[in-house]
């Protein structure tokens, strides 16, 4: 783009601390935050310019970039995300937000595929700020493409690291991302301030990582992650599992309501037919008795 042109757009955005809850329109400049406050020493050599409170700070609640490149992305950020509220249904588990470890900086941010921070509550947020939250997110997950994944395991990992995430998860979904024999899933804890690889074992013939932080076991299950719960040693089903078992078990509510339907139409239409033949016999009876009864002519 030539010198002197900017691409704008305007999007809504819902924090601004001195607005409250959005949504706000926020006019974005490609490839452009919104500004910091000044250093002290600018602000003490630059004239007339009076520094930004931390409170005034704009937050973006969106970075401009897509949540993914493609469909095997995708699929697996928004199943994951799924299947990890139903495993810590009072977590916070959050797809694709931004998250700002400093108070001050909007240039400071980084949007994880997927969080989880425990013990903060499920109310719904617009971005993850850390020192209002008092802690970083507990569980970090980045779910690699072709064009990401070397930042996913270089800087992404570094900026996690410094800012306390206790485990940071990498899952390549379609297998083409990670130079040749990377395992497509891998774990990583915070130990002692570096990132240390969780070990997998195997079983049942798969390859299984436990996240302690979360209590559940993990593996690559084709094109998206599966979490088995430790404590109950069962599977977390994904939610097109269970919609698909519901709608089943409808289809089959619906049939056997049908098949009694029908049965207590036959059972009435046969109870009819038998009180009309008691009622014929009846009435047979009644006139037989009748003509033994009348005298003769």
């Amino acid at each position: 783009m030539p010198d002197g042109m900017k691409s704008t757009s305007e999007t809504l955005c819902y924090f601004h601390p001195r607005c409250g809850n959005g949504p706000h329109r926020q006019t974005k400049t490609e490839n452009r935050h919104m500004p910091t406050p000044l250093p002290a020493a600018a602000a003490r050599t630059a004239p007339n310019v009076r520094p930004v409170a931390a409170e005034d700070v704009f937050y973006p609640c969106s970075d401009g970039r897509p949540m993914a490149d493609n469909m095997w992305q995708a699929d697996a950020i928004m199943m994951a995300a799924g299947d990890l509220r139903t495993a810590h249904p009072r977590a916070l588990v959050a797809a694709d937000i931004l998250v700002y470890p400093e108070e001050g900086n909007n240039k400071n941010s980084i949007a994880p595929d997927v969080l989880v921070a425990l013990g903060l509550g499920t109310h719904k947020r617009s971005s993850y700020f850390v020192w209002k939250e008092g802690k970083p997110p507990d569980w970090v997950l980045e779910v690699a493409s072709p064009g990401t994944q070397a930042k996913d395991r270089g800087v992404k990992r570094r900026r996690y690291r410094e800012m306390g995430v206790r485990e940071y998860w990498l899952f390549d979904p379609k297998g083409d991302a990670y130079p040749q024999g990377t395992p497509p899933l891998q774990g990583f804890e915070l130990v002692n301030g570096e990132y240390q690889p969780l070990e997998s074992r195997l079983v049942d013939g798969e390859r299984v990582i436990r996240s302690e932080v979360l209590g559940l076991d993990v593996r690559a299950d084709g094109e998206l992650l599966r979490f088995r719960d430790v404590a109950t040693g069962r599977d977390i089903r994904h939610r097109c599992e269970v919609e698909a078992d519901e709608e089943r078990a409808q289809a089959i509510a619906k049939r056997e309501s049908a098949r009694a339907e029908r049965e207590a139409a036959r059972a009435s239409r046969e109870a009819a037919a038998r009180s009309a033949a008691e009622a014929r016999v009846a009435e047979l009876e009644a006139a037989l008795r009748r003509s033994r009864t009348s005298p003769a002519p």
